[in-house]
């Protein structure tokens, strides 16, 4: 990015009333072009959807029509124990898309422009609020759209072929891309934070550490990190905690960026970053870690993700899990359809339940938990710093190649998650796995 440029002494413009420009009247401001007027399809849909609406009974919403008109949805402002949010509705084709597409339709029309907000988490923590009111209002007419996205979505499965195409579609938009919103480290999980106003940076430096304390990592160890990014946790162990590191990726961005900071640290005698996909990596390691990638496996898979961990973990090993989780109420009805994220943002990708992860993990391997920490409630600022990021480079992106659109569907995955967290839809845990009969945890730090 350019860096900002000194202020001139001298003002620009005219220097004298000799060099100003004669005064020109100012024209009138163009009156606002009205909306088309809706069609048969757009009243009926319309309709519905403000039916439905009716049903929210925890905050507010006021939604603008493309006519002007203002409906207030949900508690008395004096009352309200939930988001209040709020809504301009551009187009009429924002409701049959809602009507018919649910959900992942109402994302889908604002990535088009259809509506804007002037808090758009706020929007989506009030969906999530009231998400059992509205799916029974209004969640049938969505049902054959939800078929055949979830088609697709299984066209996605994460074989090794799958894997690498899905991951390559999102972590190769380019590191130039993804250093616009993250942080100096290049860390892309949750940070974990001690005050509010606390650097980004700082933060993920502490995430690392607690990580890293937790595998109870000594000097000489030999560490394989599954899922290693642009390679800010293989660096700071082999310079802060003397072993030697192993990183997978199948992101070719991200092993050259790695790469290349492992030769400008000059450890590239401890730390080696393969382009390899973790159910063909061989080998036999004192301790593993994996930081938010068993996103990217796949239900069908997570049994082959433990079984790789199992089968490279040296007797005696343990291994420290990042993972983002679903309520174990929300998971079935989950891996039946489809949504924003998994369509637009990460294919191919499914978010685990702990009792899911647990299950796999029992019948495929010899692991056991002994560890479990909650960080979900450190992901909400997570993913705002990163959206105040994202969304204040708007030129940058353009000149990247990113256009509008692109930057709304991005604009709109950082909010969505954001509301996820902090309405404890979604959860981060750390996990510390080990073998039966080892000696237990003690949670104490270097």
């Amino acid at each position: 990015m350019s860096s900002p440029t000194a202020e001139p002494d001298t003002p620009p413009g005219p220097r004298s009333a000799a060099d100003a420009p004669r005064a020109r009247a100012a024209p009138h401001p163009a009156a606002p072009v009205p909306a088309p007027a809706p069609g048969v399809v757009e009243r009926w849909t319309a309709a519905r959807v403000l039916d439905a609406l009716a049903a929210i009974d925890r905050g507010t919403l006021d939604l603008r029509l493309p006519d002007g008109t203002v409906r207030r949805f949900g508690e008395a402002a004096a009352a309200t124990t939930g988001p209040a949010a709020a809504i301009h509705v551009s187009s009429w084709a924002f409701f049959p898309r809602v009507a018919l597409g649910g959900d992942l339709g109402f994302g889908e029309s604002f990535v088009d422009g259809d509506w804007t907000t002037p808090d758009l988490t706020a929007v989506i923590a009030l969906f999530i609020a009231n998400e059992e009111v509205l799916a029974g209002e209004a969640g049938r007419p969505a049902l054959l759209r939800r078929a055949a996205d979830r088609i697709d979505h299984l066209r996605r499965r994460n074989t090794p072929g799958g894997s690498r195409r899905n991951i390559r579609a999102h972590y190769d938009l380019g590191n130039d891309f993804f250093r616009l919103f993250l942080d100096e480290t290049m860390t892309y999980s949750c940070a974990l934070f001690e005050a509010e106003d606390e650097p980004l940076e700082k933060a993920q430096r502490r995430k690392i550490r607690r990580i890293l304390d937790k595998a109870q990592l000594e000097p000489g160890m030999h560490l394989l990190e599954i899922g290693c990014g642009w390679g800010s946790t293989a660096l700071t162990a082999a310079r802060e905690y003397g072993v030697r590191v192993t990183g997978l990726t199948v992101s070719d961005e991200q092993r050259a960026w790695g790469l290349a900071r492992v030769r400008e640290a000059g450890l590239e005698d401890r730390v080696a970053i393969e382009l390899c996909d973790y159910r063909d990596a061989h080998g036999r390691y004192d301790r593993v870690v994996s930081i938010e990638m068993l996103e990217a496996v796949g239900h069908e898979y997570l049994g082959a993700y433990f079984a790789a961990i199992d089968r490279m973990l040296a007797p005696g090993g343990r291994a420290v899990i990042q993972v983002i989780t679903l309520p174990d109420q929300r998971y079935e009805g989950y891996l039946e359809r489809v949504d924003f994220i998994q369509k637009h943002i990460f294919p191919g990708a499914v978010i685990p339940s702990l009792t899911a992860l647990c299950d796999a993990m029992t019948r495929a391997s010899t692991l056991v938990v002994e560890d479990l920490e909650s960080i979900g409630p450190h992901y909400a600022p997570t993913l705002a710093a990163w959206r105040r990021r994202f969304t204040a480079e708007p030129a940058e992106l353009a000149r990247l190649g990113f256009d509008p659109r692109f930057q709304r569907t991005w604009e709109y995955y950082f909010a969505y998650c954001e509301a996820g967290f902090a309405s404890r839809y979604l959860n981060d845990l750390q996990l510390v796995l080990t073998r039966a009969g080892l000696p237990a945890w003690t949670g104490r730090n270097r």
